[in-house]
């Protein structure tokens, strides 16, 4: 395990622990997320190395690797997912000024295929073989395997998308700084990622869904993830909530707490968490940011 001794966002040699959890999903090991007093950070803390996390995302229960596993849950994910594409295609629409796109983190490519059927060039990283090939084979894709494949002096993109993939990266701040190499000056860089100040995350504590640990190096807010996105030189000009997040997470939440589905209970609390945001003005389970470069 890899121990920080600095936030892995600003350097800072001040944080503190703030929840204790378990990976829930697969190996019940039991990991600890730090809070840092520079930036409001959290990050889980020790973590598993590059080279050693891989098996905590070896798994068929892993839906984002794998489009064969049946079941309930799987189901409901699916069913999420081709609504989303739709609704992630048209937020890339309004916000992009061109039709080039690189997706990070693509998995088995449905979105950049969605993409790519509209006339958008679509290029995709994926770390993990398994979907990578499955994204090329399937939809003749072009997809590769990390950053520094794509050198900016030959390629760059009208809009850089990361649909929950920021808090699996190890290396933060250089994944970061490559993107916005890779960026236009007048284009979009679009991230998903979950809110750990949401009403669900806050009522789930250790048994939100959403810390997904040790898969989540990274548990961002709308207040972390803004002062992160200065640092980059980044400018949040929209945030746009996923609303059918919090029934998932909150399904999840549900069985890692109960051991089993509660689908009735957890629709109620998806939809509570949602109005919460509102009111609260907390944010959703899970956020969507669109970022311009500064100076652009």
């Amino acid at each position: 395990m890899e121990v920080l001794k600095n936030c892995p966002a600003c350097n800072s040699t001040s944080f503190k622990k703030t929840i204790s959890s378990r990976d829930y999903f697969l190996s019940k090991e039991e990991f600890s997320i730090d809070e840092c007093a520079g930036c409001g950070l959290r990050f889980t803390n020790p973590r598993p190395g590059f080279d050693d996390i891989i098996r905590y995302y070896n798994s068929t229960e892993y839906i984002s690797h794998d489009t064969t596993k049946k079941g309930f849950l799987t189901r409901v994910y699916t069913v999420a997912r081709n609504f989303m594409l739709k609704k992630k295609f048209s937020i890339v629409l309004h916000a992009s000024k061109g039709k080039s796109i690189l997706d990070i983190g693509c998995g088995t490519g449905e979105f950049l295929n969605f993409c790519q059927m509209k006339g958008f060039l679509a290029y995709g990283i994926e770390l993990n073989e398994k979907p990578r090939e499955s994204s090329k084979k399937t939809y003749g894709l072009d997809v590769r395997e990390k950053i520094s494949d794509f050198q900016p002096e030959n390629l760059k993109f009208d809009c850089i998308t990361l649909w929950h993939v920021l808090e699996h990266i190890h290396e933060l701040n250089t994944t970061v700084n490559s993107i916005r190499c890779l960026l236009k000056p007048d284009g979009v860089l679009i991230i998903a990622l979950p809110n750990c100040k949401s009403w669900d995350a806050e009522h789930y504590k250790q048994f939100w869904a959403a810390y997904d640990l040790p898969r989540h190096l990274y548990h961002f807010n709308k207040n972390s993830f803004t002062k992160f996105s200065a640092m980059h030189h980044f400018s949040i000009v929209k945030i746009l909530p996923q609303i059918l997040d919090s029934y998932y997470i909150s399904l999840l939440s549900e069985k890692y707490i109960n051991g089993k589905n509660n689908f009735i209970k957890a629709v109620f609390k998806g939809a509570y968490s949602n109005l919460q945001a509102g009111k609260k003005k907390i944010g959703h389970s899970s956020l969507i940011y669109i970022l311009l470069p500064e100076n652009s």
